[in-house]
């Protein structure tokens, strides 16, 4: 368990500027602690007193007037301990968005009393009161740094604790086994006499049970990643082979200057966009020259430089190939080059056809950048490719490495406490191995958590959440 003391926590009270920086119709200072209603009722005149969860008009008072002018008119909304946020007292004042006015009422709250919150220290008192689990945490900041309705629609489903829900049937199985065990051992020992001995064939079956649905959800990394982060996609191929004009077609505008000339593109343009909710990152390369062939200028070749490099570290490329060209051989061992790692060959020009013939040569996509035909089937086959259908519906799925991490501690723990059992070794011994699983999977959730991790977590959070 984290050694950060929850009193030690509780004692302060801090204050932020929750909402972000600049001028808006309404800015947010919040203020948690034992002295949060006590601090803003010394900053604001109130019309009625405070109640739980009920918005109060207030006028904001000029902490530098002696009589107590109004500086601001506010509502302000207080939730009482243990049912705010954080866990404990909790105010929200709502005043004008000026950067002068929030600012006043937060070093006028430092002057009371209260001191400035860390980033994500409203969260992690959340986290440390036991309103929230790790993951839920963790899909606050999703939450606040989704691109995508769907990225949203996902960190909503963690928020509301979806991973909790997906684990628990495990931790269960495992729990139970642990006591099972541990029973035994005692009967063993002559302290209890109606309890049998755990069979090997019986503790295979309970750790084999325990095992199945944590590989599942092991194998959800990828696409959880994929929903959270994005991916890349680069389209590469020989100068005119209709990249950048597949390239606007993806993201339905026109970004990439198209003309009919070769060697247009001269450097790589990125553009992002969501494909089927999930976020990509489109990238346009230069055309890669045939062997022999000697870049227009310098600027070209550095294009083509950069090309390569978008292709190296590129989750998914793109090769286009001219459907009015034959392919060349370093086409063909750029494909071979590409075999084991996501990629797809695409055939575009096909409106051509009837004037030029088909050149299919393992062409997997038929496309036509000019008229659309086959761009659909295109956005299908990209999703296909990142395994990433179907990661929208996937709920509770690991979404970053610290929970991949967890999991995969928990699976190696339990094929060690497999071999223990099948080695016939004693109890005592497949029990440390089921002890070291249930830790590795209760940092999962944050039950075993040490406090760097938690540092690491809540620092990437802004100030005021």
């Amino acid at each position: 368990m984290s050694t950060l003391h929850q009193s030690s926590v509780d004692a302060d009270t801090i204050v932020a500027v929750s909402t972000p920086p600049g001028r808006g119709g309404i800015g947010i200072v919040r203020l948690a602690g034992p002295q949060a209603v006590a601090i803003a009722g010394r900053l604001l005149q109130v019309a009625q007193p405070l109640e739980h969860a009920r918005a109060r008009l207030a006028r904001v008072l000029d902490p530098e007037s002696p009589d107590a002018k109004t500086l601001d008119d506010a509502i302000v909304t207080a939730f009482l301990a243990p049912h705010s946020y954080t866990g404990d007292d909790l105010v929200e004042i709502a005043a004008h968005g000026s950067p002068v006015i929030l600012e006043a009422i937060l070093r006028a709250a430092l002057a009371q009393g209260a001191r400035l919150a860390t980033a994500g220290e409203f969260t992690q008192r959340a986290f440390l009161s036991g309103r929230l689990d790790l993951t839920q945490a963790e899909a606050v900041h999703d939450l606040i740094a989704a691109q995508t309705l769907d990225q949203a629609r996902i960190a909503a489903q963690q928020m509301g604790g979806a991973m909790r829900r997906r684990v628990a049937p495990a931790k269960e199985s495992l729990l139970y086994l642990i006591a099972l065990l541990e029973a035994g051992m005692d009967f063993a020992s002559g302290e209890l006499d109606d309890v049998d001995v755990v069979p090997p064939a019986q503790i295979e079956a309970a750790i084999a049970a325990v095992i199945t649905p944590l590989e599942v959800l092991a194998a959800s990394f990828r696409r959880g990643q994929m929903m959270r982060s994005g991916a890349s996609l680069a389209l590469v191929g020989r100068p005119n082979a209709g990249k950048s004009s597949l390239f606007n077609r993806l993201l339905e505008r026109d970004r990439a200057i198209v003309t009919p000339l070769p060697g247009t593109t001269r450097d790589t343009v990125e553009e992002s966009l969501a494909l089927g909710g999930v976020p990509l990152r489109l990238i346009d390369t230069a055309g890669l020259r045939l062997q022999g062939d000697a870049p227009a200028d310098e600027a070209e070749a550095i294009g083509i430089t950069r090309s390569h490099e978008a292709l190296a570290d590129a989750d998914l490329v793109l090769l286009i190939h001219d459907a009015t060209q034959t392919m060349t051989e370093e086409e063909r061992a750029l494909a071979v080059s590409l075999e084991g790692r996501p990629h797809l060959l695409v055939l575009n020009k096909i409106d051509l056809r009837d004037a030029y013939g088909l050149s299919s040569e393992g062409a997997t996509i038929l496309t036509s950048a000019l008229t659309g035909e086959g761009l659909d089937t295109l956005r299908t086959a990209i999703l296909r490719a990142l395994q990433a259908e179907g990661a929208i519906a996937d709920s509770g799925a690991l979404n970053n490495l610290r929970q991949q991490e967890a999991v995969a501690a928990t699976l190696l723990a339990l094929a060690a406490a497999q071999t223990a059992n099948a080695n016939g070794l004693p109890h005592e011994l497949v029990l440390l191995d089921l002890h070291t699983a249930l830790r590795a999977l209760d940092s999962l959730t944050g039950a075993t958590t040490t406090d760097d991790i938690l540092g690491r977590i809540f620092s990437t959070f802004c100030i005021g959440k």
